[in-house]
């Protein structure tokens, strides 16, 4: 079952149009950087057992609370998949996606909740 494939929030995605800005801002809140993907804009800021990813530009952006997506910690991201289709979840992605964040990569797909909040899984490798 889906809800026994993830262990905890592994962050909270919230877009920005100036990513120095921003990085200050959490720094001053007692963030530290983690990791900082220059190629597609992002970084990730962390405080204690919070990450903070942050892009630059995004259409949501501007709109009031703008938080894009909350990602659920996973470690078999291919057991979380067919569970949530099993379950009938509304699924965003079709297919696992892969992405060439930390040391080796992530995969993730994400989900559609109430009100259209997106709710990723995620698997770092």
């Amino acid at each position: 079952m889906l809800k026994n494939d993830f262990d905890g929030l592994q962050h909270i995605g919230i877009p920005t149009l100036n990513l120095n800005e921003v990085e200050k801002f959490w720094e001053k809140l007692g963030f530290t950087k983690i990791g900082d993907f220059p190629s597609g804009k992002v970084i990730f800021m962390e405080k204690d057992h919070l990450v903070i990813e942050t892009w630059q530009l995004d259409n949501i952006v501007d709109a009031a609370g703008a938080i894009n997506h909350i990602s659920l910690n996973v470690k078999d991201i291919d057991q979380a998949f067919l569970d949530a289709k099993k379950e009938g979840f509304s699924m965003i992605d079709n297919e696992i996606q892969l992405l060439p964040f930390w040391e080796n990569g992530i995969k993730y797909f994400n989900i559609r909740g109430p009100e259209g909040v997106i709710i990723e899984f995620c698997e770092i490798l």
